[in-house]
């Protein structure tokens, strides 16, 4: 299936120099994609082939010293290339004529030191292999387990997902392939008693293939006791209380709470507030957040869509605000080096500035000590969903379980739904202690506002915080 790109890159590679011949900049991604989900439920089984990624084709990028401009096609030969030049040409005169009498924003031409590489992540067991049969008992195998915990589960989902992808990047000095592979899986339990209905929901994630499947049988079990559990909580005394999160609640705080308000488009957008705190304290000393690929989880690249070459980038070192995420274009309007960051939904989207593998560095304490030190407050799980807003630094997330701390101990009372709202330097500064070992997930997707959505981890330690739950 990835073969395409072996075949195609000679053609490509002189589609480059074509275009070198009229502009100081050219380059290609070439993306070859394969993609497939398998689930069961009450409804049935379910297999299909979601363009999680996009689909395989092309997209071009020219630089003229004025402006940009790009063109996405499915279909490639070397008899195209001097129609590809020409709908280059023309899209830039357009984008001339219509700013004139405007100033443009700088379009800088990028950099483009030479680099090569060639790499692939690692996996055990290839998701096509086991065979649709086999993945299909498997995941019934599951669903039937959850089914037996208790008369009063209503409904069980298992669900596992893969996307594998090979990516070609070209330049004058760029060679760079890569061959990529995550797997995402779920388990989702509905109980019922009389008309009250609750469910819990357990995600599976790994940079590699169907081995996730070997993680989910204990999954299953959790995820029917955690539905139990909530068919007793209580609603939660709207307040301010001191919080340990789990590593999810504090991956949700990370990627909502910050990540969005330092992805870097947004300053040259102006909007994004954290663009005036670079260089100052917007968390306590125990905050130090990073985001790339020193850690290997589901949105792990070794380079991003324009070509950049990733890295470990340290947005939040000991409490001060360093840096940025940041793509390529945004990066020379803000003259600076591009952070590894520029992401495309697919070949016929636009490149953001997107988070990767988004985290909190660990600290030196247990979730025990944690707990222990708590008088007064909840111990948050399993978050649901979030929305930010970077440009005053809000946010308001969803967290589905708060179980009561008393005297440093767990009560056994739950509450449920959570909303967890606040300004989010005054979150941050209210940290007090971390666990041990960051952990991340990746089972999720992450979007540009209401679109552009791309694959994502974020996690980070058990964190202690005063947080605002209602």
């Amino acid at each position: 299936m990835f073969e395409v790109i072996d075949r195609v890159k000679p053609g490509l590679q002189k589609l480059i120099a074509a275009l070198r011949e009229t502009y100081p900049y050219a380059s290609v991604l070439a993306v070859a994609d394969d993609c497939r989900s398998w689930s069961i439920s009450r409804g049935g089984v379910n297999i299909g082939t979601p363009r999680m990624g996009g689909g395989t084709g092309y997209v071009v990028r020219v630089f003229d010293g004025t402006g940009c401009a790009e063109y996405s096609f499915n279909e490639f030969s070397e008899e195209k290339i001097p129609g590809i030049c020409e709908t280059l040409a023309r899209r830039l005169a357009e984008q001339g004529k219509a700013l004139e009498g405007a100033a443009p924003l700088p379009t800088p031409v990028p950099a483009d030191e030479p680099a090569a590489l060639k790499k692939e992540t690692a996996w055990k067991v290839h998701p096509r292999d086991p065979g649709d049969e086999a993945i299909v008992k498997k995941l019934t195998a599951l669903r039937e387990k959850a089914l037996a915990c208790d008369a009063r589960i209503l409904d069980a989902q298992a669900q596992v997902a893969y996307r594998s992808c090979r990516k070609l990047f070209l330049s004058e000095n760029r060679d760079l392939d890569q061959t990529l592979m995550w797997t995402t899986a779920m388990v989702a339990v509905m109980a019922n008693r009389g008309q009250e209905i609750k469910m819990s929901y357990r995600p599976f994630s790994v940079l590699g293939g169907a081995e996730v499947l070997d993680d989910m049988d204990a999954g299953v079990e959790k995820a029917a006791a955690d539905a139990l559990e909530l068919l007793d909580s209580q609603p939660i005394a709207p307040g301010e209380y001191e919080c340990v999160c789990d590593p999810d609640t504090t991956g949700m705080i990370v990627h909502e709470a910050f990540g969005h308000g330092v992805e870097m488009d947004m300053f040259v957008k102006d909007r994004a507030l954290a663009r005036e705190f670079v260089g100052e304290y917007v968390a306590s000393p125990l905050v130090t957040m990073h985001d790339g690929s020193a850690v290997e989880q589901t949105a792990t690249a070794f380079f991003d869509d324009e070509g950049t070459l990733t890295g470990d980038t340290i947005v939040i070192d000991k409490g001060v605000l360093k840096t940025g995420m940041c793509d390529a274009l945004s990066a020379a309007r803000l003259g600076m080096a591009p952070t590894g960051n520029g992401r495309r939904e697919s070949y016929e989207r636009k490149a953001y500035t997107r988070m990767t593998n988004t985290y909190f560095q660990g600290g030196e304490f247990t979730p025990e000590e944690m707990i222990a030190s708590v008088k007064d407050g909840f111990l948050l799980e399993s978050p649901s969903s979030g929305m930010e807003d970077p440009k005053n630094w809000g946010i308001q997330c969803m967290v589905t379980t708060a179980r009561e701390i008393k005297d440093g101990r767990l009560t056994g009372k739950i509450f449920s739904p959570i909303v967890l709202t606040g300004y989010v330097p005054d979150l941050l500064k209210s940290v007090t202690m971390m666990s041990k070992t960051p952990e991340l997930s990746g089972s999720g997707f992450c979007g540009k506002g209401y679109k552009e959505w791309v694959k994502v981890s974020d996690g980070g330690p058990y964190m202690k915080a005063r947080i605002r739950l209602g």
